[in-house]
């Protein structure tokens, strides 16, 4: 045989097993794409996180972002590995062997899409379940209030201050399922605070109310609309969840790192929907509770409306803990 019917001869294997390799690198990547340590991957356009839940979803991203990259290193890999190794020769005009019905191939390209739409199904349906789960008494609870076009907050907390509710729910928050507010602090005055579209933030001049949250400390959000929908995004927090009228929606979150960060409505609401912002500034927990008392000397206790009441078959339809 001759010396280069022997080096084609050679390469022959090495070229069957090529698309078998790439593949299974494709795999193994898409399989292990979201267990790592987010802080050693760019975060690939998204904000420091500056809450405890925050890095799972930035793990979650990044981890996408890898798996789409080995994919589109296999294609490109397998595309340009069809254009050299089977490329027209320049001396032989006939039509090269046609193949059909290659079932090792067709079973191979009906079952990787498979186990790659399965790996980020698992990935995503762990992540949104561990980050929706609810605790049974969290330290602090904050009834958001969307409405058109700006933000309120209701701080139901037992607040120096503020007058006692007794056992009783406050009207204001009929509109509140009872599965939430069986988890309020009992005899919770509270106190709020609510905001216009020209409300500005003292210390730094961002528009939009200001939230206040204590560092450290697990807070529970219960999302309610007074209107149409909205959308409650806290930029840093790397999460957004729809605030709908006659529906409450809820999340908690412990808040790690000091500062004043900006929050939006990430739902098209209106007209005014672009001015619909405000702010968090995540403090101490003492500074906290002395906000609480600033917000009951100005005479802001009680609540604000918390929205649209649901209907009873709605209301209380989920009576297990999500």
């Amino acid at each position: 045989m001759s010396p280069n019917g022997s080096d084609r001869s050679s390469r022959r294997p090495m070229r069957r097993k090529l698309p078998q390799v790439l593949t299974a690198g494709l795999v193994l990547a898409t399989a292990s794409g979201c267990s790592y340590n987010w802080e050693d991957f760019p975060r690939l356009g998204m904000p420091t996180p500056v809450t405890e839940e925050a890095p799972r979803i930035l793990s979650l991203w990044q981890g996408s972002w890898a798996a789409a990259l080995a994919t589109g290193v296999l294609v490109w890999g397998l595309i340009l590995w069809s254009v050299i190794f089977h490329r027209r020769s320049r001396t032989k005009v006939e039509v090269p062997q046609q193949t059909r019905y290659n079932m090792p191939i067709e079973a191979l390209y009906t079952v990787v899409p498979l186990i790659i739409v399965s790996v980020f199904f698992y990935f995503t349906a762990r992540d949104e379940s561990k980050l929706l789960e609810l605790s049974p008494k969290p330290a602090h609870t904050i009834n958001v209030v969307g409405y058109q076009w700006s933000w309120g907050f209701n701080y139901i907390e037992n607040v120096e201050g503020s007058p006692s509710t007794g056992n009783e729910v406050p009207k204001e928050l009929d509109a509140i399922p009872d599965k939430f507010r069986e988890d309020f602090p009992k005899d919770a005055g509270g106190v709020y605070d609510v905001g216009i579209p020209g409300t500005q933030n003292p210390q730094n001049g961002n528009p939009g109310p200001t939230l206040w949250l204590p560092k450290g400390e697990k807070v529970r959000f219960v999302l309610t609309s007074r209107d149409v929908i909205h959308s409650f995004w806290v930029v840093p927090f790397l999460m957004k969840q729809d605030v709908i009228p006659g529906h409450t929606n809820s999340f908690e979150v412990t808040p790690k790192k000091e500062g004043t960060y900006m929050g939006k409505c990430a739902e098209l609401c209106g007209v005014d929907h672009s001015r619909m912002l405000f702010n968090v500034k995540i403090v101490s927990p003492e500074r906290y509770q002395q906000h609480l008392k600033e917000l009951a000397e100005k005479g802001q206790t009680g609540y604000v409306p918390a929205g649209i009441e649901q209907t009873d078959p709605a209301r209380n339809a989920e009576t297990n803990k999500l």
